[in-house]
């Protein structure tokens, strides 16, 4: 038993612990905002400032969160442009008041200074069909209510946008790696499986479980933590760091 338990101790540090510190390390070496008031948040140009109107589409966006927590995690949010439409909206959860918010900062704003990149985009038919869809699972999203948000594990801003990318798998991805708190188990099943049946999770409230399929490969989570494989675009997922692609 004790030969295991030595065993499962160093796993669990070359896996999580060893790669998290490095992580934090290397942040604590970047220029950052020192907190929210000195932050940028104005738009980072990375979207259009007026789309197209006839176009549709769905942007999956994400930036480095503030703080020391930022060496560990991103913040994740979801931009809608309606076809007919020459503005976007904007869905985030955040830590206080009611914690959904609708165009709440700009579309593409940058999040505490950190300038945010496109994980994912839908254009055309595809991203109109599925607007709809993602409006009503924000709509009855259960965290909505104030005082639901929880830094860690979850739910948290990942964790609301995780959700929409379960509940509506045609969008196509899984959250980043280091998206701390979106394998919390908003659905509030310890085990499920996407709508389509591409993918599988396995979790115990945020703090361990696993997840396998075609948009996960094969991820071990730990304490928000995730290491595994990608297997579409292969590479290793490391905490802290996300994705090192091969």
């Amino acid at each position: 038993m004790l030969k295991f338990t030595r065993r499962l101790a160093l796993s669990i540090f070359v896996l999580f612990l060893a790669p998290a510190m490095l992580a934090t390390g290397w942040w604590m070496t970047q220029t950052r905002a020192s907190n929210w008031r000195d932050a940028d948040w104005s738009s980072s140009g990375v979207l259009l400032a007026k789309p197209a109107a006839n176009d549709a589409a769905i942007y999956v966006m994400a930036a480095r969160t503030g703080g020391l927590k930022g060496a560990l995690s991103l913040h994740t949010w979801l931009v809608l442009k309606r076809p007919g439409a020459t503005s976007y909206d904007r869905y985030d959860v955040v830590g206080w008041g009611n914690p959904v918010r609708k165009n709440a900062y700009d579309a593409d704003g940058n999040w505490y200074s950190n300038r945010p990149a496109i994980i994912h985009e839908i254009h055309g038919q595809q991203a109109a069909s599925l607007i709809p869809r993602i409006e009503s699972v924000i709509a009855s999203y259960p965290y909505a209510n104030r005082g639901n948000y929880v830094i860690w594990p979850g739910p948290n801003s990942n964790s609301f946008v995780a959700h929409v990318l379960r509940a509506v798998p045609e969008i196509g991805i899984v959250l980043p790696s280091n998206a701390v708190g979106r394998d919390f188990p908003t659905e509030g099943k310890f085990f499920a499986i996407d709508d389509d049946w591409k993918n599988f999770h396995a979790n115990l409230f945020g703090y361990a479980g696993i997840s396998a399929g075609v948009r996960s490969g094969f991820e071990i989570q730990f304490m928000g933590l995730v290491a595994g494989l990608d297997v579409l675009n292969p590479g290793l997922k490391v905490p802290g760091f996300g994705r090192i692609g091969f």
